[in-house]
């Protein structure tokens, strides 16, 4: 029997290609799964090889950009006729909102849009409108909503964005869970590939490691993380920053000073983006993330798995994934002075660090596996396309 299809939709591919990782090829076996999005020849790429689906371009903008925008409607709209699928599911603000104008207009059965953050909280005034509109009109076009934290679905519930009936939380949270499987300490060749990572870093054995993964953006906290591991490292020659992720060149790029900061202290390095998160996880000694907002970080999942201990600030996402004083330490968001302190207790406290480690390593094995989202989307999906109500 034919498979039903199902078109997945992401503003831009690196969203689909690391966020969604292995989600896809597993959906694919029981539907037939095609992905949209901006084109990017590597991310493309790496997406139809390891997850076996067809991949169509769409010039997604993540700026508001009107005639962009209807070209890229005009495109959907052309690409679900041509398709005809039976579920539209889409990711990111841009992708949902064109995404379930256009399955709307085309009469899709079935059309999901996941939320895993909003760009909305912390704007103000005329641009903050815009985003709220936004919101709501991609909620009123799609038959479920689904928050990647029951943070956001309360946020989501409390803005009045859309009918509380509409919301669900796939699973403990997360867009895809964690392979802890993959994400372990002891992988096979760990220890030789540690040692060829610090020797290309110029990272010494006796180095106390903090690492961040992400976007290197204002609203990742990086400026409250550059400064205050600044403070730390003039007073110990031994403490190492390691900053992987792109540099944010848009809506939140980083002020000159803090830039200069990082380019000229010798105990920061910047590689990059990487695509052996695995690998650069495991110089480290502590993992900080001081975001300003999330839906549900994948990068604490990755961390955590790997036994790191977390520090992260207290907004939904984070505290849904660390338990403060027993996985690591939740701080104010933009307070610099409580994440000073908290790393400088890790620094000092091996004991601390040890605990950590063991308990956010058992709890996300607990609740946050692939396998639990995955097989939660599965479900829903069968639902839907056999209950007529959403029809």
């Amino acid at each position: 029997m034919k498979k039903k299809k199902i078109i997945r939709i992401t503003t831009v591919p690196i969203s689909m290609n690391k966020i969604l990782e292995g989600q896809m090829a597993y959906i694919n076996n029981y539907y037939d799964l095609v992905g949209v999005s901006q084109y990017v020849e590597k991310d493309f790429t790496e997406i139809k090889e390891r997850e076996g689906i067809k991949m169509i371009a769409v010039p997604f903008r993540r700026t508001i950009s009107p005639f962009q925008d209807i070209i890229s409607l005009l495109k959907l709209i052309w690409l679900f006729k041509k398709e005809k699928p039976d579920i539209v599911h889409t990711h990111t603000p841009k992708a949902g909102l064109l995404g379930m104008i256009a399955a709307k207009i085309t009469k899709v059965p079935v059309r999901l849009h996941t939320v895993g953050g909003m760009p909305l909280m912390g704007v103000k005034g005329t641009k903050l409108k815009i985003l709220e509109n936004t919101e709501k009109l991609t909620y009123r076009y799609a038959h479920r909503i689904f928050p990647n934290s029951f943070g956001l679905k309360d946020f989501i519930v409390q803005s009045k964005f859309t009918n509380e009936k509409k919301i669900k939380v796939l699973g403990n949270g997360s867009s895809n869970g964690v392979d802890t499987n993959f994400f372990k300490n002891d992988y096979a060749g760990a220890e030789e590939e540690t040692r060829i990572l610090k020797q290309q870093l110029g990272i010494r054995t006796s180095d106390f490691v903090f690492v961040f993964l992400g976007r290197l953006a204002k609203d990742k906290g990086l400026i409250e993380l550059v400064s205050a591991f600044n403070r730390l490292s003039k007073k110990d020659s031994n403490l190492k920053l390691l900053l992987v992720g792109p540099l944010e060149q848009e809506n939140s790029s980083l002020p000159e000073d803090t830039l200069s900061v990082i380019k000229n202290t010798e105990a920061i390095i910047y590689p990059g983006r990487t695509d052996n998160v695995r690998g650069f996880l495991r110089l480290a000694d502590v993992f900080v993330f001081p975001s300003y907002r999330e839906g549900f970080p994948n990068a604490l999942l990755q961390a955590g798995a790997m036994s790191l201990p977390l520090i992260a600030t207290n907004i939904n996402g984070c505290n849904e994934i660390i338990e403060n004083n027993k996985t690591g330490f939740l701080i104010p968001s933009k307070d610099e002075e409580s994440l000073c302190e908290k790393m400088r207790f890790l620094y000092e406290n091996s004991e601390t660090r040890i605990r950590f480690g063991i308990e956010i390593r058992n709890n996300i094995e607990k609740k946050f596996k692939q396998s639990i989202i995955w097989d939660a989307l599965l479900k829903e999906y069968n639902f839907l396309l056999k209950n007529k109500l959403v029809r």
